[in-house]
C-alpha cells in the first residue's frame, strides 16, 4: 500500500476507501454549507448566532476525527 503524495490525495483516497472518513467528510460538508448560510445573514437572530457557534465546534470536532483517521492511515502505511 503506497501513501498518497499530498494531503489532498490522501483525503480523496480516504473518501473513496474509508467509510467512516467518508461519513465524517459528508457531515463536515453539510455543516460547512449551513455555516455559509448563517454567516451570510446580515442580521442573524440570537438562535442563529448560537447555531453558528455550535456548528463551528462540531466542524472542528469532525475535522479532528478525520485527521486522526488520516494520521492512523499514514502510520499503518509506513509501517508495512
Amino acid at each position: 500500500m503506497s501513501i498518497p503524495a499530498s494531503e489532498a490525495a490522501l483525503k480523496d483516497y480516504l473518501i473513496n476507501h474509508d467509510d467512516k472518513y467518508r461519513e465524517l467528510a459528508d457531515e463536515h460538508h453539510k455543516y460547512d454549507a449551513r455555516l455559509s448560510e448563517l454567516i451570510s445573514l446580515s442580521h442573524p437572530s440570537e438562535d442563529e448566532q448560537i447555531e453558528e457557534a455550535i456548528l463551528k465546534k462540531k466542524k472542528l470536532f469532525l475535522k479532528d476525527q478525520m485527521e486522526m483517521i488520516a494520521k492512523s492511515y499514514k502510520t499503518s502505511a509506513t509501517s508495512h
